[in-house]
């Protein structure tokens, strides 16, 4: 069966995040729907990240199997059309058979957005935590720095994460600057559960004087999480870009390579 791989974005905000939970509306379900409106034999999707409730994504991938002969173009415009305003198709790609996201990710980047205005934002209230007190941004920057590199990050995850290995890498680590507004730019090989947030919270606190600037070095060293600051709210936090391996037919000169694109559309 052929396979297609969407793009996905949303706003996680009413949701119970990507993944299917009973009773519950997830993102996930919502996705399943709009492709079996177009194929009901279509297998189940398979995402690239568990988003969690509240979070966001403008790069959420998912592929899924059909025998349905449809163009990459005709999948973005015909699940869109089954979709609610909150989520949306934003490319569709016909790919390898069986191509899975989850195991071709290279790496990926988390946006998590503060709003540092003395009164609160009608228009942030979805998207970017506010935060009443004041920030030592060099203090922040000097934190993000020691996350840089391979680590074990055991410490920055919550303890529903039971995955044994908790090794990853971080290339980058950046606190953004606009007005009052703050970006932290994280991107890294894999994340733990919550490991985003966890440093998000942790930068926060070092900014706002509560914990020293090579506490995560400390964390680091023990794996003990309790020397670590707050896990930041869900709603502030965005999947921002997947990047896969050897997804281009012009990077590999192979069409059998791999997760090669055969055709792509984008929309708008």
């Amino acid at each position: 069966m052929p396979t297609v791989l969407l793009q996905v974005a949303y706003d996680g905000t009413g949701y119970c995040g990507w993944a299917r939970q009973r009773d519950s509306e997830s993102i996930e379900d919502k996705v399943q729907a709009a492709v079996h409106a177009l194929d009901p034999n279509a297998s189940r999707v398979r995402g690239s990240s568990r988003t969690d409730a509240g979070v966001h994504a403008d790069c959420q991938l998912v592929a899924f199997d059909t025998e349905k002969i449809i163009g990459a173009r005709g999948w973005v415009l015909g699940t869109n059309r089954h979709l609610p305003d909150d989520i949306a198709i934003r490319q569709a790609s016909l790919v390898e058979d069986g191509f899975t996201p989850r195991f071709a990710a290279k790496w990926k980047r988390y946006r998590y957005r503060l709003y540092a205005g003395r009164i609160r934002h009608p228009r942030f209230e979805r998207t970017h935590w506010h935060v009443r007190f004041l920030l030592d941004r060099s203090r922040m920057r000097a934190a993000a720095e020691l996350l840089l590199g391979e680590h074990d990050f055991a410490a920055f995850r919550t303890t529903m994460d039971e995955r044994t290995s908790t090794v990853r890498t971080i290339f980058r680590a950046d606190v953004e600057e606009n007005g009052d507004e703050i970006a932290i730019v994280i991107e890294g090989s894999g994340f733990l559960h919550n490991m985003v947030r966890i440093i998000v919270g942790t930068l926060m606190d070092v900014g706002r004087g509560k914990l020293p600037a090579d506490v995560v070095t400390e964390a680091i060293r023990t794996g003990d999480r309790r020397v670590l600051g707050t896990t930041a709210p869900a709603h502030g936090l965005c999947l921002e870009w997947t990047e896969l391996e050897r997804l281009s037919r012009e990077a590999t000169g192979d069409d059998t390579a791999r997760g090669v694109v055969v055709e792509e559309e984008r929309w708008p």
